[in-house]
């Protein structure tokens, strides 16, 4: 089916974005395509590159409109997406729409909660006072080093901070509406080394074998009981994602042993915490550790804002939202630490997976609650 061509339908803006191929990081076509919706609804428009090989350049976008001293409500989000794949039964950048679905990459994650967000925006009352903002990176599928970072160093320049901040990502789960996320768990990689000499395996004497040092590390830490959980998160979780020696002979003793873990911790812990705790563990064995924490753990506790959205929700839906802090990391880690922050957006079934699609009716439905969640903040 072809484009629809009613350009403040939000069906029509999830297939604009959709058309354009922004495979992380996401450049060029999918910024202009924004920046032409936001223009004519009065905001201001800074685009702009940050970084440097190999993490970047990436491109950004903040855009701003005020109307008068209040609130200032920030939605963000990214416009990058991953890579399609092989096996679509379209195209997966020729948004085409099979019944009630639009298919296309990006449908879910996100570009239809964007377009849906700047529906709502055309649809909020001429006298509506304070500010709306919105924060889109073209890297958060990727590093995310110069992405929504880079965003709030930019905003931090123009003196932009929000009062409360909504993340489209989507959350969603069986139904539109049924799952909000107010928190999520930190995350840090580490890699363990162990050095050893070298050496024939009939003279064992001769060389300092590091493999049963590694072993024994890695036992101690498998042992490691983080937490129980709190009110809010599950139970913190070491895994072990890889162990390499490259040894190619049967019969040399390797000169060195390493291994990669991953920690997934809730707000009981921090990243340097943890990589003090392992730190500590492979130092008995000899080993050193490596460490890249990817982003801390947050909670926006139930309050004001997740009341705000729960019941938008349930006045377009009728659906009894679930508060929730589970699944992997977003944006929204980065941002918690300007305001309260919340993730909300559509359903999640499809994304990263070939044929993404969202249900036409799931894009107005969203359309309007994002249109009561900004206007009761700014109310």
């Amino acid at each position: 089916m072809s484009m629809t061509s009613t350009n403040d339908d939000v069906l029509a803006l999830t297939q604009r974005l959709l058309a354009c191929p922004s495979v992380t990081p996401a450049t060029g076509a999918v910024f202009d395509a924004l920046a032409a919706m936001l223009t004519p609804l009065g905001f201001t428009v800074d685009r702009f590159m940050s970084g440097e090989a190999p993490d970047g350049p990436v491109e950004n976008l903040l855009a701003w409109r005020t109307t008068g001293p209040g609130p200032h409500f920030a939605f963000a989000g990214h416009l990058d997406v991953v890579p399609p794949g092989a096996g679509w039964t379209s195209e997966p950048f020729v948004p085409e729409i099979r019944g009630d679905l639009l298919y296309g990459r990006g449908a879910v994650d996100m570009k239809g909660a964007i377009a849906a967000f700047v529906a709502a925006l055309a649809t909020l009352p001429d006298d509506l006072p304070g500010t709306i903002s919105l924060i889109i990176t073209g890297d958060e599928e990727g590093p995310a080093t110069y992405g929504t970072l880079a965003l709030m160093d930019r905003m931090a320049a123009r003196e932009l901070r929000p009062n409360l901040c909504l993340v489209g990502e989507p959350t969603s789960s069986a139904r539109l509406g049924d799952v909000v996320k107010i928190g999520r768990r930190g995350s840090v990689n580490m890699w363990i080394s162990v050095a050893g000499v070298q050496g024939h395996v009939a003279y064992p004497h001769l060389a300092d074998n590091p493999i049963p040092r590694l072993v024994r590390i890695l036992t101690a830490i498998e042992a490691e009981v983080l937490d129980e959980g709190t009110d809010w998160f599950q139970p913190s979780n070491i895994e072990i994602t890889d162990l390499e020696v490259g040894n190619p002979a049967h019969n040399v003793i390797p000169a060195g042993a390493t291994a990669r873990i991953s920690i997934r911790f809730n707000d009981r812990h921090s990243g340097a915490s943890l990589i003090e705790r392992v730190r500590t563990i492979a130092a008995a064995e000899g080993g050193t550790v490596d460490a890249k924490i990817s982003g801390e753990a947050f909670l926006t506790e139930p309050g004001a804002l997740s009341d705000l959205v729960r019941g938008a929700i349930r006045d377009v839906t009728g659906v009894e939202t679930e508060l929730s802090t589970t699944g992997g990391t977003s944006d929204a880690r980065f941002l918690s630490r300007l305001c309260p922050v919340v993730e909300f957006g559509l359903c999640n079934a499809t994304m990263h997976k070939l044929d993404e699609a969202v249900a036409v009716a799931d894009l107005r439905a969203l359309t309007e609650i994002y249109a009561r969640i900004v206007e009761r903040a700014l109310r």
